[in-house]
């Protein structure tokens, strides 16, 4: 009526038993180990830390032709997408408060934001939104997009580099660019040469950003 098992037996199902339970946990293993990997396998979002101030936005334009004025946009904010693998899905979106613009001198600034100029009463901001985001190099891209300035929109490319990125101490992960351009003053309908110079007639500007996974 009952069947007993002999030692052979029941050696033969411990193993079997045993393999079953080593193959699940493998199974269970690669799951989480998969699960785990899967958000650095898609593109992630960043918003630009300017709260750290770990971003800027940076200008310089020839005084007169004799030397450089540097200035820069206190107040600003964006996001951008990264994805190491894909950089298709490479995208940023950036908004500056022109009338925060910083030359060090504030009769100047105050020029400069006035009506012949950038006229911040009537356009407060520029907003630059990519369109593509082409590798040149390991870690270097041209970034196309429209930037938006002095109520007058353009297509323009910045020249790119991904500085690194990374977990930050705090327990954050956070992905570094720069960028620079060169603009003309007179495409968004302002002229500085009367007051700068002739050689004034183009403004580099700088970007340094870092952004915090969202």
């Amino acid at each position: 009526m009952f069947n007993f098992l002999n030692n052979n037996q029941v050696s033969t199902l411990a193993k079997k038993s045993n393999n079953k339970v080593k193959a699940v946990a493998a199974s269970l293993a690669f799951a989480v180990a998969t699960s785990a990997a899967m958000p650095n396998a898609l593109a992630d979002d960043y918003v630009i830390d300017t709260k750290g101030a770990h971003a800027f936005v940076q200008f310089r334009i020839k005084h007169l032709g004799y030397s450089w004025l540097y200035g820069r946009f206190n107040e600003f904010g964006g996001e951008f997408t990264y994805d190491a693998k894909d950089p298709t899905k490479n995208k940023v979106t950036v908004d500056i408060d022109v009338a925060s613009i910083d030359s060090m001198h504030a009769e100047r600034d105050k020029h400069l934001r006035g009506k012949k100029f950038l006229d911040t009463g009537t356009f407060p901001s520029a907003k630059f939104v990519s369109t593509s985001y082409k590798p040149t190099g390991e870690k270097t891209a041209d970034l196309s997009g429209n930037l938006t300035l002095h109520g007058v929109t353009k297509p323009i490319t910045i020249a790119v580099e991904h500085i690194g990125g990374g977990s930050d101490p705090w327990g954050g992960y956070r992905h570094g660019f720069e960028g620079s351009i060169t603009i003309k003053p007179q495409d968004f309908g302002m002229d500085l040469t009367k007051s700068l110079g002739a050689s004034a007639s183009e403004v580099e500007l700088f970007l340094s950003v870092e952004g915090i996974r969202k």
